[in-house]
């Protein structure tokens, strides 16, 4: 699926190659872009937890994976950098927290343009951070799964 989300906004993005580009396929772009990485995020915390697709319980894959709330994550997300991690999951939440606030603007910010150019940094952006994140010592990630999805107490 996340390649797929990955696809579409690099299609979206490149709509309309010979003239002007809509800004509907633009804002779409960017939105499909962090959706792109919130599902990796989504996926990859439900493998840790689970476990692999050959040994896990369906019902409890889906519910880690569904337990990835977007305001919380970002949340979360921001205090990465002061936290103890790789540099790649730094980067990959930091660009979460870019690629989240692009979104919103892309979906509710009526006064908002994009360019094709920006459009397209969204999409590699997400690209970037979805590698970083897989590049990442499984026990960094498992860490920031946490981090992402479990209030301190």
């Amino acid at each position: 699926m996340v390649e797929g989300l990955v696809g579409t906004a690099r299609r979206l993005a490149s709509t309309g190659s010979k003239g002007k580009p809509r800004q509907s396929d633009l804002r779409r772009a960017i939105s499909t872009a962090y959706y792109a990485l919130f599902h990796a995020l989504a996926k990859d915390g439900a493998d840790l937890f689970v476990g692999a697709i050959s040994s896990r319980s369906a019902s409890a894959w889906s519910q880690v994976y569904r337990a990835l709330d977007h305001g919380f994550a970002k949340q979360a997300c921001l205090r990465v950098p002061n936290l103890d991690f790789q540099t790649p999951l730094v980067d990959c939440a930091e660009a979460f927290v870019t690629l989240q606030q692009q979104r919103h603007a892309a979906d509710y910010d009526p006064l908002a343009r994009f360019t094709r150019a920006y459009a397209n940094l969204m999409v590699d952006e997400a690209e970037r951070a979805i590698r970083n994140l897989r590049s990442a010592d499984r026990a960094d990630r498992r860490v920031l799964a946490v981090q992402i999805r479990m209030k301190a107490r």
